[in-house]
Formats: C-alpha cells, sequence, structure tokens
C-alpha cells in the first residue's frame, strides 16, 4: 500500500486516514480528535510517520493533555 505523500493524491490520503480511524470503535471521543491529528498527512504537509512519531514521543514523555482530543480516556 502507498502511504507517502508524495505517492498519494489527497483524495488517497483521506482514505488511508478514514478507513484507519474506521477500525477504531472503542472510544467515541477518540475519533474527532484523531482525525484532527491527521489533517497535515491529508493535507501533504507532513508524512504519517512524523505524526505519529510525535504522537508517540508525546505519549510517551506523559505530555498528552485531555483537553486536546489527542488522547483517549479508555
Amino acid at each position: 500500500m502507498r502511504l507517502l505523500i508524495s505517492e498519494t493524491t489527497r483524495e488517497e490520503r483521506q482514505k488511508i486516514v478514514e478507513e484507519s480511524l474506521g477500525n477504531m470503535s472503542v472510544c467515541d471521543g477518540c475519533m474527532a480528535g484523531l482525525a484532527e491529528m491527521y489533517e497535515d498527512y491529508i493535507d501533504g504537509k507532513r508524512e504519517l510517520r512524523d505524526i505519529n512519531m510525535e504522537f508517540n514521543a508525546r505519549y510517551v514523555k506523559g505530555d498528552m493533555d485531555r483537553h486536546e482530543g489527542r488522547s483517549c480516556p479508555m
């Protein structure tokens, strides 16, 4: 599967994100924050790996803020 910005169209990137997030039905409140998190990828500004690395670094450091909508209370 092609995932790099240079190898995909905006529509393909949006579909990749939607399909990935569609598999997450555990927490209703998580979806909006996660969809927002991936807007830079959809818009062709940042690669998925960079977004995921930043998210993981914040998680490991304990800097996750529930009010940002980027963490799930479950």
